[in-house]
């Protein structure tokens, strides 16, 4: 088996991995074969060298104590250090003897063992390197294609080398797929399963999801120039996103929202329509809180703990319940606050019509300016 390297090199390329995990499988399975062919107890190095380009396999035998009870153990992994002497005089307790095991002097039976454990190695590190490539992607949006699905409910997209699975809670409520629809979801984590064996499973569901569904459609986000601290979604629905940047020049609700509201308007077509709160945010809660109980007016705020309690007028309180319960809900999620409203005499006017009369009086009446042209 002359240079073998070459040969793995070879190997590497058809399968797709990388040609240090090809000789690390080749290894192991020259180590597996050495094992079936003489005692699962023994113990073997194999050693490829690179400039010749072929490979040994060794035998390691332990020196230890004549009276050492190790000697009785199978596998013939010791050596008295009486016997070892015999071969090498300087020979000390705690040395390793070598000895070449030649696989090739088994015949066939030795080169199908070593084929099989080939295959098999090369199969674990070709599933290894999936995983991690895999895995370094977690928390990232996926496209597939969709190839089935079953009678739970479970949608199976076709990903690359892997297949995914978007089961029933993971999906917005209310949307379909058929075969071959391409759609966008996140990779929650790579499992392996005894049924469906390495697979992906992802979400639509996450907020997250919205997270990185809002990178994508504004470029603001994207370069780091404004910041999502927080999101919170009732999926198909609603969902708040507080975001923040450090540049006074940009306004990140106008970026987010875009010109005529395209950008969130393409974000909230992915998610089913789902209707979305941009919040400024503020490292004062009492701020961040109200901010995030919008359309709501607070009254007025107090924070005990992880509670905040809001004072609020009753023509507001249904604003900031909002339909079945939902705004407030996305408020506490977001800010992480348990958020309690205790309704207080008053009506909070907002009245549009007042505030233009006001300021129609202010901008007509120019009596003040006169004696600045006399």
């Amino acid at each position: 088996m002359e240079k073998i390297v070459d040969i793995i090199e070879a190997i590497a390329h058809e399968k797709n991995i990388s040609k240090e995990n090809a000789l690390e499988a080749f290894k192991e399975a020259l180590i597996s074969t050495a094992k079936k062919l003489t005692s699962q107890e023994s113990i073997f190095r194999a050693v490829i060298d690179m400039d010749t380009k072929n490979y040994k396999v060794f035998k390691i035998i332990t020196v230890i104590a004549d009276d050492d009870d190790r000697l009785d153990e199978p596998g013939e992994n010791f050596m008295a250090i009486s016997k070892a002497k015999e071969y090498d005089p300087e020979v000390e307790i705690g040395d390793e003897l070598q000895s070449e095991y030649m696989i090739e002097t088994r015949g066939r039976t030795g080169a199908a063992n070593l084929f099989r454990e080939l295959e098999y190695h090369l199969q674990r590190r070709i599933e290894q390197d999936l995983f991690e490539k895999y895995k370094a992607q977690v928390g990232t949006i996926i496209i597939g294609t969709v190839n089935r699905i079953d009678d739970e409910g479970n949608t199976f997209v076709e990903i690359g080398e892997l297949k995914g699975i978007l089961n029933l809670r993971n999906r917005i409520k209310g949307e379909k797929f058929k075969r071959g629809d391409t759609i966008k979801a996140l990779l929650r984590f790579v499992s392996i399963d005894p049924q469906y064996g390495m697979f992906l499973e992802l979400t639509r569901t996450s907020p997250k999801f919205l997270e990185e569904l809002m990178a994508r459609e504004v470029p603001e986000i994207e370069d780091g120039v404004v910041t999502i601290v927080a999101a919170s979604r009732i999926p198909g629905e609603r969902a708040k996103i507080a975001l923040k940047t450090s540049q006074s020049s940009v306004d990140p609700i106008g970026a987010s929202v875009g010109v005529k509201g395209v950008r969130i308007n393409a974000v909230s077509n992915e998610l089913h329509g789902e209707n979305i709160d941009c919040i400024e945010y503020s490292p004062i809660p009492e701020i961040f809180i109200t901010r995030a109980l919008s359309p709501a007016i607070a009254q007025s705020i107090k924070i005990e703990d992880t509670k905040a309690i809001i004072n609020i007028t009753g023509d507001q309180k249904a604003k900031a319940i909002g339909k079945s319960g939902i705004n407030i809900r996305l408020a506490s999620m977001l800010t992480g606050y348990t958020i309690e409203l205790n309704e207080v005499e008053g009506i909070t006017d907002r009245s549009t019509d007042s505030g233009e009369s006001k300021e129609t009086a202010k901008t007509t009446d120019t009596s003040a300016l006169a004696d600045l042209f006399r």
